[in-house]
């Protein structure tokens, strides 16, 4: 008896042993975990909101913990035992290194990316509110802003760099991403290719020869990352501040909340979750990480998550029967099928009084 419990202290000290070991080694991949949703009202200020928590419009604020809430995800690197075992963490998915930093690209070229990202989609989402609402919002489309360049890449080798803005790609006007996808559509990996780019107020012509795409070999690709550029000016203060959070995701919820906190009620005592990354002409586009969004949602206890379109079938499989899925191609559509009820007087020429 003696013997087999001294046997057994011993395989469970080894077996201890080997766990934390396996839990300290690194393993090369990423883990994408959930991110319990926050609500976006304490981080977007209005001219014009209320302090003392009522709307811009008069209305109070919706007791119980109503509102507009966005999620995000964790991304941090696993270790040996996550690898064997990436379930241990509710809604854990194991992702290569490589489809989180391309190869050669740092943590923190990433983490830059993703600021951009975001500082864009912070911009995006006031000029589409704001006109949305009837206010007269200067937004003028100037091309395709480079947010990251992969090293190596002929983007790289040509001296290409973040912040810049390609504004012509093979003698075709470039005013979106998807505009620089159209004119490469006919290139194939190999060929050269002609972009003019502007940078620091001057422009300049570079002839690249392009690679194929890692995730489509017969794609040609230049090895950047892009995002829509653009010139807003909006009529009205509104500063958006969202942390160490990056990526385009949140943009739908900050423009709902826009339109809460100076055109009505949303929410409507409802808990909403929110994640979409938001164009200039209103358009929805699918975001990454869905499952571990929706769990987040639930988390937060939402009753209702809106979602892309192209998200829908994936956040539907994973939601429970208490969270109310959304799917949304536009905002318009996000409006509409959260039944928002306008209570904003129309705008003046230069937005709503401040008081």
């Amino acid at each position: 008896m003696f013997t087999w419990r001294r046997s057994l202290v011993a395989a469970i000290v080894v077996l201890g042993g080997l766990t934390l070991a396996l839990w300290l080694a690194p393993s090369g991949q990423y883990l994408l975990l959930p991110d319990e949703a926050q609500p976006v009202d304490p981080l977007v200020a209005v001219e014009g909101e209320g302090a003392d928590g009522n709307q811009a419009d008069g209305t109070q604020a919706a007791p119980g913990g109503g509102g507009i809430f966005m999620v995000d995800i964790l991304v941090r690197k696993a270790n040996l035992l996550e690898r064997l075992f990436p379930r241990i963490n509710e809604g854990a998915d194991l992702i290569a290194e490589e489809r989180i930093n391309p190869q050669g690209v740092s943590e923190q070229q990433r983490r830059q990316s993703n600021r951009l990202d975001m500082t864009r989609s912070q911009q995006i989402a006031a000029a589409v509110a704001l006109q949305h609402l009837g206010y007269d919002v200067n937004v003028q489309s100037s091309g395709a802003e480079i947010s990251l360049v992969l090293p190596g890449s002929p983007a790289a080798q040509a001296g290409l760099r973040p912040g810049d803005v390609i504004l012509e790609a093979e003698g075709q006007p470039v005013k979106s991403p998807d505009e620089l996808r159209d004119a490469f559509a006919d290139v194939q990996p190999g060929d050269q290719v002609t972009v003019a780019v502007q940078r620091s107020g001057g422009q300049k012509d570079y002839t690249l020869t392009t690679r194929a795409s890692d995730e489509d070999p017969e794609r040609a690709v230049i090895g950047v990352v892009v995002q829509q550029a653009a010139s807003i000016n909006l009529p009205i203060d509104i500063d958006i501040d969202a942390g160490a959070i990056g990526g385009p995701s949140a943009g739908l919820a900050f423009a709902l909340d826009i339109i809460d906190e100076l055109g009505g009620d949303i929410d409507q005592g409802r808990r909403i979750v929110v994640t979409g990354e938001l164009a200039l002409d209103g358009s929805v586009q699918p975001v990454g990480g869905i499952e571990q969004k929706v769990i987040g949602a639930e988390r937060a206890g939402a009753d209702i998550m809106v979602v892309p379109i192209g998200n829908a079938r994936e956040a539907q499989a994973h939601a429970s029967d208490d969270l109310a899925i959304v799917p949304v191609a536009t905002f318009d559509e996000a409006l509409r099928d959260l039944n928002w009820r306008s209570g904003a007087p129309p705008p003046t020429d230069s937005g709503p009084s401040t008081g």
